[in-house]
């Protein structure tokens, strides 16, 4: 771990200087040509390079358990009949105030490196994906962090309402909980518009399952761990529909049950009782970004996640009945 933690607030206004351009309704987003992202698409870059297809799987492998985002949001507001995986079409900001040594992106593509993103507009974006021969139905924006440029997905929502193609895109947001610039970036109407947006939904990401865990995959401060679920909250109040992830990485494997069940106790006590059957952990897999960057400290966490995951798996069982977890994840109401 880094000896000194990345100071969030001040990163985060640096990169959102360079990463967006408010007069002119630009966002700063990543080009994967020639990066070491690119590498691991399995069909190549599409949108002149500033998108690409992700195909989001339902099945993890076990003892993890199924991965229904952004499948089921995106199939209920689409009216699909239930799948087990979807192809989304992406496009990522370029910038991230957290380093996550596990993040599947190269850390080039998160600085705002003019060498490896451009300042496109919603409307160029879309310009883009209508070229294509092929169009997926939900078109994530992701990152990075498109928290910093809470902007982006107003305007994205906007421009598919001036195309009329607001009821047949999905639209879905990647947060990494690191910051309130929603509120300090949109209005009041600007955040109920978004909110209110029937095919839009969000996905905030809980990096770790306490402060050792979170400090360790972020390089963040140990105590911004806390923030995540006050802002999650203030999401669900603004009656956005949400769901969270979360990583299982840790540097040691003391205590794990205790660990989770604290974590759960804190996503129903500060977020809602109902959230911790919204959230889906994650299994963190190597990729070509990610080679460089692992040590014997990270070959142990990838190890130590897979006994995360069963203590989560005991803890919600322990928590919720077979009906309750049986659910569609969107049928948990947090209203």
């Amino acid at each position: 771990m880094m000896n000194r933690p990345i100071d969030t607030d001040k990163f985060s206004a640096a990169l959102r200087r360079r990463g967006i351009r408010v007069d002119e309704r630009r966002v700063l987003i990543g080009k994967f040509t020639g990066t070491e992202q690119e590498r691991d698409f399995s069909v190549p870059a599409n949108c002149a390079g500033f998108g690409r297809i992700h195909h989001f799987k339902r099945q993890q492998p076990p003892p993890w358990p199924s991965n229904p985002l952004p499948i089921d949001p995106a199939c209920k507001a689409l009216g699909l009949a239930f799948r087990s995986e979807i192809d989304v079409q992406v496009f990522q900001s370029a910038i991230c105030s957290w380093r996550c040594w596990y993040c599947f992106v190269d850390f080039e593509l998160l600085s705002a490196d003019l060498r490896f993103a451009e300042f496109k507009t919603a409307d160029e974006l879309l310009d883009l994906y209508v070229a294509e021969t092929y169009r997926p139905k939900v078109i994530d924006l992701s990152g990075g962090q498109p928290d910093l440029i809470p902007e982006w997905g107003y305007w994205f929502v906007e421009a598919l309402a001036r195309r009329e193609m607001q009821d047949s895109v999905y639209v879905w947001s990647d947060d990494n909980l690191s910051n309130d610039y929603m509120w300090r970036h949109l209005d009041t109407k600007q955040i109920a518009c978004l909110a209110g947006s029937p095919n839009y939904g969000r996905v905030g990401c809980f990096k770790g399952f306490d402060e050792r865990s979170f400090a360790y995959n972020t390089k963040a401060a140990p105590e911004l761990f806390q923030q995540q679920f006050l802002l999650m909250k203030r999401l669900i109040d603004a009656h956005f529909d949400v769901y969270g992830y979360a990583t299982f990485t840790v540097p040691d494997g003391t205590s794990l049950k205790s660990r989770v069940a604290e974590f759960v106790d804190r996503l129903q006590e500060k977020v809602h009782p109902l959230f911790p059957l919204r959230t889906v952990p994650l299994r963190i897999q190597t990729f070509s970004p990610t080679v460089g960057r692992l040590g014997p400290e990270e070959l142990k966490a990838l190890q130590y996640q897979e006994d995360v995951v069963i203590a989560w798996t005991e803890e919600l069982r322990r928590r919720f009945s077979h009906d309750e977890r049986g659910k569609d994840i969107t049928a948990h109401s947090l209203t």
